[in-house]
């Protein structure tokens, strides 16, 4: 699996049975991960930083629920392929939860443009979110915010120093007007992310 090269093909890929004979490992691999991946931002909002093993786990475990075989790969690389953080850059999962269904839906209705209002600060470094192209996040006949975000920060060399070093403080902010917080980014996640994302510097 050459993480190294910041891609998924479809030769890092498994075929199905293979896949079963160690997806309980690979869950639990997930699991380990996701404690040092996952921040929470105020009070409904949870970000899941990406690394090329949770988007590899992600493909496979589309491809074994929708058993599309041979012709399904090709859609699944180009949907989450992109979030493998490319060298330069950390990548993430937004996603603002409400349990109840219509406070939810009211939530969301207050959050239009979120996405250009999530922010790495690392030092002195400001790193804008760069939403992932895929579709619009704020629906535009309403303004309505979707609940998940796919965000792509992209940082010069300096503020890969900067992360990767641990000096200095690192937060997670949204500053959006109708939802303001922010997150501490904690040494482990920072090392971990360092090791996963960047090259060796």
């Amino acid at each position: 699996m050459p993480r190294d090269q910041h891609t998924i093909t479809a030769a890092d890929l498994m075929p199905i049975p293979d896949y079963e004979l160690i997806r309980k490992d690979k869950k639990q691999e997930a699991i380990a991960r996701k404690a040092l991946t996952r921040i929470s931002v105020g009070p409904h909002a949870t970000v899941l930083f990406e690394t090329w093993d949770s988007m590899w786990l992600q493909i496979q475990e589309m491809l074994r629920i929708e058993k599309g075989g041979e012709a399904q790969i090709a859609d699944e690389l180009a949907a989450y392929d992109p979030m493998v953080p490319k060298g330069s850059e950390l990548t993430c999962t937004l996603l603002f939860e409400v349990a109840d269904e219509v406070r939810r839906d009211a939530f969301l209705r207050t959050l239009g443009a979120v996405e250009h209002h999530v922010a790495l600060h690392i030092g002195s470094h400001i790193i804008r979110a760069r939403p992932e192209g895929d579709i619009e996040r704020t629906r535009t006949s309403d303004g309505k915010a979707s609940a998940v975000h796919f965000f792509h920060f992209d940082f010069p060399p300096e503020a890969v120093s900067a992360w990767s070093s641990g000096e200095s403080s690192a937060m997670l902010v949204i500053d959006h007007p109708n939802y303001g917080h922010a997150a501490l980014i904690g040494a482990d996640t920072r090392a971990f992310l360092a090791r996963e994302c960047f090259p060796e510097r």
